[in-house]
């Protein structure tokens, strides 16, 4: 029997815990007190049923783990044959997973499993589009903490699946300094002092400047491992990197697009951030098809 970690993308990492979490409220919040009361009341106990997961459009694929875990917490005798895995590409009308046991658990697991995949294959898709646009240079796409509340884990493992990076996974493994924090800080050079000396050895600290001034003014210091460059035009961004000369990596954020991208990438920047990856994913049209 196949497992929910054997279907992951194997070059990005996604803790069985959770997945195990996401499936168990996810289906908590469908099942309620009664359960799937439709298919309790029209289809017998005793009835199975084969049903193929299809890929509706064209994309790239993730999210199996959690179907398949809903499937298997709905019922043991669920069989799964996978005929791809997660950070596949796949075709418009193409089979991802053909699914055999009881019509009910099958019935009943079938819009969480369908949800879960819709989302996170939208978010792989998405990112692939973005990594496309960037082709023949080194700057890495990377997402950004605008997730979907409980479920930040899944999405950023997305994002890897599309051939995208995750910057931070939250407030507490890595220090960026904002606009804010340097204003009530007293500056760049204070803020920066600061969080140096408070940082742990393996904690790496960026800042996000809005001028080359404030760009040098960093640089002067020597204190910051990332400088994240907000909402600069394309010829003030090939500027930093000339001023940078590698000393820090640099991060293009604001305005990142699929249309804007390939320039941003062109200007020599190692990275660029962007929110949408997440929050604006359209979702992967996917659908369950039962065959009696």
């Amino acid at each position: 029997m196949i497992t929910p970690t054997s279907l992951l993308y194997p070059d990005a990492f996604l803790s069985p815990l959770a997945i195990d979490e996401a499936v168990h409220r996810a289906l908590d919040e469908d099942l309620g007190r009664a359960g799937d009361v439709t298919s309790l009341a029209t289809i017998p106990e005793a009835t199975t049923a084969q049903a193929i997961l299809v890929a509706r459009q064209s994309g790239v694929i993730a999210g199996l783990p959690l179907a398949l875990a809903t499937l298997q917490k709905l019922s043991p005798d669920i069989e799964v044959r996978a005929h791809v895995r997660d950070a596949a590409r796949v075709a418009r009308g193409q089979q991802v997973l053909t699914i055999s046991g009881p019509a009910r658990a099958i019935l009943t697991a079938e819009r969480t499993a369908l949800n879960f995949v819709g989302r996170l294959s939208g978010v792989a898709t998405l990112t692939a589009d973005h990594v496309a646009r960037t082709e023949g240079t080194r700057m890495r796409i990377c997402c950004t903490r605008k997730t979907t509340p409980g479920l930040r884990a899944l999405e950023k493992y997305a994002v890897r699946c599309g051939g995208g990076f995750n910057h931070r996974f939250g407030l507490d493994d890595a220090i960026l300094i904002k606009d804010n924090h340097i204003a009530v800080a007293g500056g760049i050079r204070p803020v920066l002092e600061r969080a140096r000396a408070h940082a742990g050895h393996l904690v790496k600290l960026e800042i996000e400047v809005d001028t080359l001034a404030q760009l040098r003014e960093v640089l002067d210091t020597g204190l910051a491992d990332a400088v994240l460059l907000d909402n600069m035009d394309l010829a003030t961004l090939r500027e930093a990197v000339r001023m940078a000369e590698g000393r820090v990596a640099l991060e293009a954020s604001g305005g990142v697009t699929l249309d804007s991208i390939p320039a941003i990438a062109a200007t020599g920047v190692d990275y660029a951030s962007s929110g949408a990856l997440t929050h604006s994913a359209p979702n992967f049209d996917c659908a369950l098809d039962i065959e009696m």
